[in-house]
C-alpha cells in the first residue's frame, strides 16, 4: 500500500473531533477573508501554469513537426542540386554544343524540328528542376521561422510557469505553508485513462454542463471525468461536488469532495480511513496531468500543479481540531 509522510511542523498530534450532525453534508471548508485569498491566488497560479505547461508541450511538439518539414524541404534542394550537377558533369564530358550549335548541326528539316522539340523539352525540365528548387527553398526558409518562433512561445511559456510556480509559493508562505516531506510510491496506485484534450494537447474551457451525480447541481464535463476514473478505480466511499455559493471551485462545478468515511463526513480520519485517503490524495497526484488536476487539500497539506506539498491549516488550531476547515475527513479535488 502507498504511504504518505507529511512533515508537519508545529502540529500537535490530530485531535478527534465529534462527527457533524449530518455527515452527508457538504463540508464547511472555511471562509475567512484569509483563507479566501489564499485559494483565490492559489486557483490562479495553478490555472496559470497549467496554461503555460500546456502551450509549451503544444509549442514543442509544433517545432518537431516543422523540424520534419525542414529535413524533407532540405532534401528535396538536396536532389534538385545533385541532378544539375550530373547533368552539368556530363555536358562538360560530352562538349555539349550550344543551341545555335545544336540546331546548325541538323542533317534535314525534320532533323531541325525534332532538335527543336527536343531543346524545348530540356528547357521544360530545367525550368521544373529551378521550380522545384525555389519551391523547397521556400519550404525549408518557412520551416525554420516555425521553429523560431515555436522556440520563443516555449521560452515565454517557461518563464511564465516558474512565475506562476513562485507566486504559488509566496501566497503559501504567506499562510504559513512551508513545505512538507511526502512519500508515496506511485507504482502502487491505477493510473487513470486521460480526459479529453484539444487536437493541439491544449486543455478545452469548459462550464458547468453536466449533471452532477453527486447533487442537484452541475459540473464541468472535466471534472464527471476525474469523478468517474475515480470511482472506477476503485474509491467508492461518499463524495460531493457541487454545492451553492460564491466561494472557491464547488460553485464553478470544479471540484469534489471525497469523504474519507463510507457514510459521510465524519470526524479526523485514521486508520484505515486515512490510508484510503492518503492513496487517493497520492493517485490525484500521479494523475494531475491526465486529468487536469490544480491542487489537492488533504489532512492539514494541499499538493499544487507545479509546486508540490506545502502545509495547508486553515483554522489555526492543532492539526484535525476542525475536520472540515483541515481537510482530515475528505479529500478536495480542484481541476482545471
Amino acid at each position: 500500500m502507498a504511504t504518505i509522510v507529511f512533515l508537519t511542523l508545529g502540529f500537535a498530534s490530530p485531535a478527534a473531533a465529534e462527527p457533524t450532525p449530518n455527515p452527508t453534508a457538504p463540508p464547511n471548508e472555511g471562509g475567512t477573508p484569509t483563507l479566501a485569498t489564499l485559494r483565490a491566488n492559489l486557483e490562479a497560479a495553478a490555472s496559470a501554469y497549467i496554461e503555460a505547461e500546456t502551450q509549451l508541450e503544444a509549442a514543442q511538439k509544433k517545432q518537431v513537426e516543422a523540424q520534419e518539414k525542414l529535413t524533407l524541404a532540405e532534401l528535396d534542394m538536396a536532389r534538385v542540386k545533385a541532378s544539375v550537377a550530373k547533368y552539368a558533369a556530363e555536358a562538360y564530358r560530352t562538349g555539349r554544343l550550344g543551341v545555335i550549335g545544336h540546331m546548325l548541326h541538323a542533317n534535314s528539316q525534320d532533323d531541325f524540328l525534332n532538335r527543336a522539340v527536343t531543346l524545348d523539352k530540356m528547357t521544360q525540365y530545367d525550368q521544373a528542376r529551378l521550380h522545384t528548387y525555389v519551391e523547397a527553398k521556400k519550404r525549408a526558409e518557412a520551416a525554420k521561422a516555425e521553429i523560431d518562433a515555436q522556440i520563443a512561445i516555449q521560452n515565454a511559456a517557461t518563464q511564465e510557469m516558474a512565475k506562476r510556480r513562485t507566486a504559488a509559493e509566496k501566497a503559501l508562505a504567506a499562510a504559513g505553508g512551508t513545505p512538507v516531506r511526502v512519500d508515496v510510491d506511485p507504482a502502487t496506485l491505477p493510473t487513470a485513462n486521460p480526459a479529453p484534450r484539444n487536437p493541439d494537447g491544449t486543455w478545452p474551457s469548459q462550464s458547468a454542463t453536466v449533471d452532477d451525480p453527486t447533487t442537484s447541481g452541475r459540473i464541468t464535463p472535466r471534472l464527471y471525468h476525474a469523478y468517474s476514473e475515480t470511482k472506477r478505480l476503485g474509491w467508492n466511499w461518499f463524495v460531493s461536488c457541487w454545492r451553492s455559493g460564491t466561494q472557491y471551485e464547488h460553485p464553478k462545478g470544479r471540484a469534489c469532495d471525497w469523504a474519507t468515511n463510507p457514510d459521510g463526513f465524519k470526524g479526523t480520519a485514521s486508520g484505515n480511513n486515512k490510508a484510503y485517503g492518503d492513496r487517493l490524495a497520492s493517485f490525484y497526484v500521479k494523475n494531475a496531468k491526465a486529468l487536469g488536476v490544480m491542487y489537492v487539500v488533504w489532512y492539514c497539506t494541499i499538493w499544487i500543479y507545479g509546486s508540490g506539498w506545502r502545509r495547508y491549516n486553515s483554522t489555526g488550531s492543532r492539526c484535525g481540531d476542525s475536520p472540515a476547515n483541515d481537510h482530515t475527513n475528505h479529500v478536495h479535488l480542484s481541476v482545471y
